[in-house]
């Protein structure tokens, strides 16, 4: 099974806007860069991983990413995620990819054990397994086996869409609810919680 990474990531500089009023811009890229830092160096460590595939018109994502041994999409300007999305996985599919992962670079918690324990909670294809966010409203993970067998969500509610379109479709979708994966940095409460998180860690 070979298995496509695919990541989506907007510029540093400009991602993260609805955190602007508790981190200033250079706190807000530094965060950025740190998250996609872990992210690429979580899939390169991840065994079922055969490749990662990062999509950005950053052109420092870009050279970050070839830092990990990543393959890289330059976006052609579309600012829409799900086109972005779509065109990285006919590249992935032109190199006989058989199953992606799409994984955005915002999960602050992920490691590569709650990633394999997604991956293999997933189970045989055909299949659609999504990990939600903590309010289960977005896709913080999501497994598509074979590929193009589902049509990209992303945006608001893109969980429930996700499922209500695997469900029409009658294709079997595993929820994985894991906790590393749920915590995503959209909002001041989000680093508020990240931030109690640590403390209660440096606690023990």
């Amino acid at each position: 099974m070979s298995l496509w990474a695919i990541v989506p990531v907007k510029p540093l500089r400009r991602g993260k806007s609805r955190l602007a009023n508790v981190l200033t811009e250079e706190e807000r890229t530094l965060l950025n860069y740190t998250m996609l830092a872990n992210t690429l160096k979580t899939l390169t460590s991840t065994p079922e991983v055969d490749q990662v595939l990062v999509v950005t018109r950053d052109t420092s994502v870009l050279a970050l990413a070839r830092d990990f041994n990543a393959r890289t999409l330059q976006e052609d300007g579309s600012s829409h995620l799900n086109t972005a999305l779509k065109r990285a996985t006919v590249v992935a599919q032109m190199y006989s990819a058989q199953s992606v992962l799409v994984l955005p670079d915002d999960l602050p918690l992920l490691n590569v054990d709650s990633l394999q324990q997604f991956i293999h909670g997933a189970g045989k294809p055909p299949v659609v397994a999504i990990a939600p966010d903590r309010r289960r409203e977005g896709t913080n993970a999501l497994y598509i086996s074979p590929v193009g067998i589902l049509d990209y969500q992303f945006g608001h509610n893109s969980f429930q869409k996700h499922v209500a379109q695997a469900e029409k479709r009658r294709i079997r979708v595993e929820v994985c609810e894991i906790p590393e994966l749920e915590l995503d940095l959209d909002l001041p409460e989000d680093l508020e919680l990240l931030r109690n998180m640590e403390l209660l860690q440096a606690d023990h």
